[in-house]
């Protein structure tokens, strides 16, 4: 398009970020235009066909394997060959793309990063083009930082130690606010691929890498597909060979979970693995099943670990179709953060973080998450163990796992119960990380765990789910208690109040305690149940 003429992107309501005319190039907001425009029809028929999928599970309170795309499951075919900086991916570090955190995960020791734009990033102006900013300069080995508080300095370390960064754009249900292209919200999803890979695909060539993305929230291999569609028109667009983008697509709802298979083979040339996201996991059949009764009422959120057998089911179905199409499993997260002051209580926390890794190894997983740099060493100590020398262990197809329809809905196999203790967790994460996230916080350290977007989304929609199944919590003070609108209310009250006195009044007004008090009752306990909290969330910020 020539200088002249004006871009067709127009930029609304947001304050300027430093250096953001180095992102935001008439080149790159070409390029962002073209993918609106040629792919935005497509992600809102896809919205519009989860709507009516979820009407159909309402209905019949049922998911099964698609009978469609049987010939795809008995097929002999593989995903694209892995490159050779995706080979290894034992131990992958998990976080948001500001400098601080940029720094410390590349010089973490984990072979790759999850550079995060979705639920570890709130999706402020700053956020999302100052850690595209911070990337490139990654990229150059330009960055560094000085903590404002402790003096401290942080640097990159050696080049060759640096991990393989892998970039999370935000998922498709939600839209960047301030670009619009013809009169329409650019969706989050193109912008942050977009300016991703129009700086970087031919920079990452350069230094022996490629372009690589985690998929997040994909519902159907119909999803996958218009990913795929998009993958090769970027590449065109910017004369990147073909095949040269590679793909992790998180396996975080319950319908996506009966394709897998479809959605590696719409990927299958640019596809590298799967993962196991297990809060979102969770979410998502709250979500599905909210209205089906009590043999889907899931306990306390921390009770369900992954040993429970649907979520076994759900994590040996996926190292079974990985290793049978040739690509790499990676497990879930560890989100403990190592607590110095207390020797004891740190190590009975790193004793659960190894055995969950132990098992993840001998399950068949390649690799799997961790929220901290502390816990690099001590997962890569758990698939040393089993790998050696190896870079992966596809080689275990796990043919003797067969995993049934029923099988991974049978959430009511767990014997767990909720109680008034997960009530209150629920309401006290939720009050805490969203007003983290109004702030403008993504990541937020909570009771000594990492939590994002996804543990807030599972804690109101359990209250949610309790509320309208009317749950007695047998351990409530003074007795049995039905969950009603009122206990909840009383419960968000009192830890409400408990920070004020804790914060001080001008330390309380300081934060955004009322907001995010306010908008977790509202996704908790509205009549109709929001999709995702960020919704509602993003017209506050």
């Amino acid at each position: 398009m020539p200088a002249s003429l004006p871009s067709p992107v127009e930029i609304t309501g947001a304050a300027p970020v430093e250096r953001q005319d180095e992102v935001l190039t008439g080149e790159a907001l070409d390029f962002l235009a073209a993918l609106h425009r040629r792919f935005t029809p497509s992600r809102n028929e896809l919205l519009t066909q989860r709507a009516a999928r979820r009407a159909d599970i309402a209905r019949t309170a049922a998911i099964g394997f698609l009978p469609s795309t049987a010939h795809i499951r008995d097929g002999d075919w593989q995903v694209a060959p892995c490159p050779d900086a995706l080979e290894d991916r034992r131990v992958e570090i998990t976080g948001p793309t500001d400098r601080k955190m940029t720094v410390n995960a590349c010089n973490s020791g984990a072979k790759v990063w999850l550079a995060d734009f979705e639920d570890a990033s709130a999706p402020t102006w700053q956020n999302v083009v100052g850690g595209q900013l911070n990337l490139i300069d990654a990229f150059e080995r330009r960055i560094d930082f000085t903590d404002e508080n402790s003096g401290k300095s942080y640097e990159l370390g050696p080049a060759e130690e640096m991990p393989a960064v892998v970039t999370r754009p935000r998922g498709w249900h939600l839209d960047e606010r301030h670009m619009r292209v013809d009169g329409e919200a650019v969706p989050g999803a193109l912008v942050d691929f977009g300016l991703y890979f129009f700086h970087n695909a031919q920079r990452l060539i350069d230094l022996g890498k490629g372009p690589y993305f985690y998929l997040p929230k994909l519902e159907s291999h119909l999803e996958a597909r218009l990913w795929n569609e998009i993958f090769v028109f970027a590449q065109d667009y910017c004369g990147i060979p073909q095949g040269t983008v590679r793909a992790t697509v998180l396996i975080e709802t319950i319908t996506a979970a009966y394709e897998m298979e479809e959605i590696l083979y719409e990927l299958r040339d640019h596809a590298s693995g799967l993962n196991a996201g297990r809060w979102d996991y969770l979410f998502s059949i709250v979500k599905n099943f909210r209205d089906a009764g009590a043999k889907f009422v899931l306990p306390d959120r921390n009770s369900v670990t992954m040993t429970a057998p649907f979520m076994r089911a759900y994590t040996e179905l996926l190292v079974r179709t990985c290793h049978k199409r040739g690509a790499h499993a990676i497990g879930g997260m560890a989100a403990f953060i190592p607590n110095r002051r207390d020797p004891e209580a740190n190590e009975q926390a790193l004793s659960k973080v190894r055995a969950d890794k132990d098992r993840e190894a001998a399950d068949g997983f390649d690799g799997s998450w961790v929220a901290h740099p502390d816990l690099v060493p001590v997962a890569r100590e758990s698939f040393d163990a089993v790998l050696g020398d190896r870079p992966h262990q596809k080689d275990r197809l796990r043919e003797e796992v067969s995993v049934t329809a029923a099988e991974l809905l049978a959430v009511d196999s767990t014997e767990a119960k909720p109680t008034y203790a997960g009530l209150r967790n629920a309401v006290q994460v939720g009050t805490r990380y969203i007003e983290a996230w109004l702030r403008g916080m993504g990541a937020v350290a909570i009771f000594g765990l990492m939590e994002d977007a996804a543990t807030a989304e599972i804690s109101r929609s359990q209250i949610w789910q309790w509320v309208n199944a009317g749950v007695v919590l047998d351990d409530a003070p003074g007795g049995a208690q039905r969950v009603t609108p009122d206990l909840v209310r009383r419960v968000a009250d009192e830890d409400l109040a408990a920070l004020r006195e804790e914060l001080g009044e001008e330390g309380f007004a300081a934060g955004e305690w009322q907001r995010a008090h306010d908008l977790l009752l509202r996704v908790a306990l509205d009549e109709k149940y929001e999709e995702f909290l960020t919704l509602p969330a993003y017209e506050l910020l």
